[in-house]
């Protein structure tokens, strides 16, 4: 780790008092939770799980869909792990007065429960489902009671609406969230964290080329693996987000 890189860092990270942050999969490993895009992950082993984890199977199978949800996202959704020194390490700079907006492609909910207040799940989130129908939204212990979760608000006339809640993960068709915020962001910023992505999904990927477009912002990568956006960046670190915050 070159000390100079990160003597710089820490004194960008001083002078900044917005910064916009981009995070990804390597943030979520380093609290053990699987990389489900990775080599050897959960979709390279089979892709007839990407086609079930779609809006279309969703709306058309939407009974199998939640036991298929659940097998592949069991992990995830058994609330079992906390936030890492990535994590904290945002919250804290958030404590310590600077304004921190995170966009992030995870969809665990560890940023908020880290305690960071501006943060934008581009895919959604597991912590929570909603009726399509009368958009009325449930929390995980029910969707966890639930094999098959269904609406449960009683109309004024009394009847039980019943519908198969749709889970707020952004699935494969849906719209990815929050994106109109990303340049908002970038236009008041003065710091691009860019933590644990190789930026192969779009459209994240293009925030780092948005963000080239304004000189006055000081961009960091990373990542424990080159990416072929690298030479955008102004600082680039390629090893353990833990082990480089830890040394910030």
């Amino acid at each position: 780790m070159g000390q100079t890189k990160v003597a710089a860092l820490r004194e960008r990270l001083t002078q900044a008092s917005h910064i916009t942050v981009l995070s990804g999969a390597g943030m979520s490993t380093e609290s053990g939770i699987p990389d489900f895009r990775s080599t050897g992950g959960l979709w390279t082993e089979d892709t007839a799980r990407m086609e079930a984890m779609s809006r279309s199977y969703f709306l058309s199978h939407p009974h199998q869909f939640w036991p298929k949800f659940k097998e592949l996202f069991q992990m995830k959704m058994s609330g079992d792990y906390e936030p890492n020194r990535g994590h904290a390490f945002l919250a804290n700079l958030e404590k310590q007065g600077k304004h921190v907006d995170i966009f992030t492609q995870n969809i665990d909910g560890l940023h908020k429960k880290a305690g960071s207040q501006h943060v934008y799940e581009l895919h959604g989130s597991i912590q929570t489902a909603t009726c399509p129908s009368c958009r009325t939204t449930y929390e995980l212990p029910y969707l966890l009671k639930e094999e098959v979760p269904v609406c449960q608000r009683v109309s004024s006339g009394g009847r039980t609406c019943g519908r198969v809640l749709k889970t707020d993960v952004v699935l494969f068709g849906d719209m990815v969230k929050h994106f109109d915020q990303v340049e908002r962001s970038l236009q008041q910023t003065d710091m691009l964290l860019v933590m644990g992505t190789s930026l192969e999904v779009a459209p994240a990927r293009y925030i780092p080329e948005d963000a080239a477009q304004h000189p006055s912002i000081f961009k960091v990568m990373m990542n424990l693996s080159e990416t072929e956006y690298d030479s955008l960046f102004d600082l680039v670190f390629h090893e353990r987000i833990g082990d480089l915050v830890k040394t910030l």
